[in-house]
């Protein structure tokens, strides 16, 4: 891989917020498999290789707020950079319903040089951004499926996920989202809010930085102008939610 298996934008802007996203692309490095896990276009335009419409709204929020922001540049089916080294999701053999052929021979020699290429290097990048400032917050951008194969469809517009010890900065966010009117708020839906030695988890709680993550709904987000109507419904929401944390 010739380039780095992250993007930083903003890295010159001095605010405290570090915008974050782990799954920004479905994009599949020639290193691994030839760039080719063995799906077709369109299972890889699906949820399970990236967070649709996550990156675009990364960009535009960390705009908005004149904030640093880190987006990966490998699919999650590569290695899930959301997750912690010794977890068994951390590179999925199957995922939805769907086998990934390239990942069903992989052994851990092959694991070990995807966490050396992708997934190492992606988290020391993240830890350097968010070690800029000793008051670093970190918001993490995702999006998730409208439904998940043979599962009731999911209502929420958007979710805030966090740890049950530090709402810090989850409670003001979800109460100021719960006041716009129809909006479906979920809080730790449509996933729990912590998962051992995941992103948020290695640098956000376990250091003590004030945390949240963000999952939108995948049709809200898909195309350019729902990323903008997001990011500006969430930039005045993130910038008031810190205020009333007091942190």
């Amino acid at each position: 891989m010739t380039d780095t298996p992250f993007e930083i934008i903003g890295n010159e802007r001095k605010s405290r917020w570090l915008i974050t996203c782990d799954h920004a692309t479905n994009r599949v490095p020639p290193e691994v498999c030839g760039g080719d896990l063995g799906l077709s276009a369109a299972e890889m335009q699906r949820h399970i290789a990236y967070d649709i419409g996550a990156a675009g709204v990364t960009r535009l929020l960390a705009d908005l707020l004149n904030a640093p922001a880190i987006l990966s540049r490998f699919s999650r089916l590569v290695i899930d950079p959301n997750r912690g080294e010794e977890d068994p999701t951390l590179m999925m053999r199957v995922y939805d319903g769907t086998i990934i052929p390239g990942n069903r021979h992989a052994d851990g020699t092959e694991i070990e040089r995807r966490l050396n290429a992708y997934h190492r290097p992606y988290h020391h990048a993240y830890e350097d951004l968010a070690q800029r400032r000793e008051d670093t917050v970190i918001v993490a951008v995702h999006s998730f499926t409208p439904k998940l194969n043979s599962r009731s469809p999911r209502p929420w517009h958007i979710g805030i996920l966090h740890a049950h010890w530090d709402c810090r900065l989850a409670d003001p966010i979800l109460e100021a989202l719960r006041r716009e009117d129809g909006l479906c708020v979920g809080a730790n839906e449509p996933y729990a809010g912590h998962l051992p030695g995941d992103a948020v988890d290695r640098h956000g709680l376990q250091p003590g930085r004030p945390n949240a993550l963000i999952e939108i709904r995948q049709d809200l987000i898909a195309d350019d102008a729902g990323q903008e109507e997001w990011a500006a419904r969430l930039a005045p929401v993130l910038r008031g939610a810190l205020v009333a944390s007091g942190v």
